[in-house]
């Protein structure tokens, strides 16, 4: 006996339709979002101009074929390269993410919401330069930051309650999801073009989390998320075509996402979506470190202070106990050799020793005329590793979102340190009058290891300024800043 299938056209998933309303229909007026979202844009800019500083991510810039230029094609800050919209968002988004320097959320899911910058900004400079060369106006660097609000949002939301890492899949997926979502709305893609848009995004392939754990931690993961970001300027545009989406995508039966990549769960959601994401993000300000051991290198660096104090050295530590969160366990806990800078960012002793050894912890302190210091590993192998239940739950609170980390530290002769706890890291949303001066001496810092003196203060003059910054043309901004 045949099953009987119905090939009735469905209705879109609901939750394409919510994405699509939101992006098309939602007004920001939130003053917080807008603010934070003003230091947000400055200190991903900076975080990619520091990256420019390491040959392994420069290698991966420019044209696909070397010598190509597009004529009112987006620029790539920083660089000389004027390219499509879609290679200039992987550029872009290569170089903000490069260095796991930028804005953090942790939830069921985590990623770094600031990766959209890539498509946005690209997006935004293409279209600038293509109506101004039709005697047309610009976007304004406001578009560019609203669009930044709503893409947090989408991929902050979603990740509250719905884990990707659970199923093998790599938080980018929310990267593609929330670029096409807002790249979508800039390109001007009616609301039946963006839903067709957001289906080809989830019936996409999508990358697996092989290589952010071990044994196969690699670079990949500083352009991943320019890769996705790219992909979703590309399926937008694809959407603008005419080309058609798939409406069910989520929801069909054995083909559909849910069946095939999310163990047939539908996604669940703790709030509609607004502007809460960008109000609470996480900024990486004092160290490129995973987010999950940002509180565990605060630490390190008073255990550092505490052993000058005392006159010790790391030599005379028998044991460093750190008490952390279940994530950081599942993410960054690893023993055993580290192969590359990447494989170093995602291990905590290793974000934990260099600076109990240094008193400090830097991009470069993952390279390896660092690494080969012997000292390093020799504190590694004193460390261990356990889950407190309550920094666990505090860390899924909405209410506190706290990334707990504490240590202890035992000498040979017997005797230890108090056990330092850090709860809330320097770029949390309780942290902020202390943490936004620091996030703007980074910014500034970011700047001077790209552009001169002069060059320095006309970008400051221009970008420091929330409200000149917001009048600025999208395409004059980014000129300031493309050399």
């Amino acid at each position: 006996m045949s099953s009987y299938i119905s090939n009735k056209r469905p209705s879109v998933d609901q939750v394409i339709t919510d994405i699509v309303n939101y992006v098309c229909d939602y007004e920001i007026n939130s003053e917080l979002a807008i603010e934070t979202a003003h230091y947000c844009f400055l200190d991903t800019l900076g975080c990619g101009f520091e990256a420019l500083t390491y040959p392994a991510c420069t290698k991966l810039l420019g044209p696909i074929v070397e010598g190509t230029v597009v004529p009112n094609g987006a620029k790539v800050p920083g660089t000389s390269y004027q390219l499509d919209p879609v290679q200039a968002a992987f550029n872009i988004g290569t170089i903000i993410r490069w260095l796991d320097f930028n804005d953090t959320w942790l939830a069921a899911e985590w990623g770094h919401p600031s990766d959209n910058l890539g498509g946005i900004l690209a997006t935004a400079d293409w279209l600038s330069r293509r109506a101004i060369a039709n005697g047309k106006s610009s976007l304004k660097i406001r578009d560019v930051l609203y669009s930044m609000i709503k893409a947090h949002e989408i991929q902050g939301v979603i990740a509250l309650e719905n884990s990707f890492n659970q199923v093998g899949l790599d938080h980018v997926l929310l990267v593609k999801l929330a670029s096409t979502a807002v790249v979508g709305q800039l390109i001007g893609l009616s609301k039946n073009e963006l839903a067709n848009a957001l289906s080809l995004a989830f019936v996409d392939g999508h990358p697996l989390r092989t290589y952010r754990h071990a044994p196969n931690t690699g670079s990949r993961k500083s352009w991943a998320a320019g890769d996705a970001t790219s992909r979703a300027v590309r399926l937008a545009l694809i959407a603008k075509s005419g080309e058609m989406g798939y409406p069910s995508v989520l929801t069909a039966k054995t083909w559909g996402f849910y069946d095939v990549l999310f163990k047939g769960k539908d996604f669940k959601f703790q709030r509609d979506y607004g502007t809460y994401v960008m109000e609470n993000i996480l900024f990486k300000i004092s160290y490129p470190a995973e987010f999950h051991a940002q509180t565990a290198v605060e630490g390190a660096i008073q255990v550092h202070q505490k052993l000058k104090e005392l006159g010790k050295t790391a030599d005379q530590i028998q044991h460093i106990k750190i008490r952390t969160h279940e994530a950081a366990i599942r993410i960054i806990d690893k023993k055993g050799p580290l192969h590359n800078p990447a494989d170093r960012d995602h291990c905590i002793q290793y974000m934990v020793a260099v600076p109990v050894l240094f008193g400090r912890l830097t991009a470069a302190d993952y390279e390896d005329n660092i690494a080969t210091d012997v000292r390093i590993d020799i504190l590694r192998d004193k460390m261990s590793t356990i889950e407190d239940p309550q920094f666990t739950e505090d860390y899924h609170d909405p209410s506190k979102r706290s990334i707990a980390n504490a240590l202890t530290v035992t000498f040979t002769d017997g005797s230890s340190l108090d056990e330092i706890v850090v709860e809330y890291p320097i770029g949390h949303k309780r942290r902020r009058k202390d943490g936004i001066p620091l996030l703007l001496e980074k910014y500034k810092k970011n700047l001077a290891r790209i552009f001169s003196k002069d060059e320095q203060q006309t970008i400051l003059a221009v970008s420091m300024d929330i409200d000149q910054l917001s009048n600025t043309g999208v395409s004059d901004f980014v000129d300031l800043i493309s050399s």
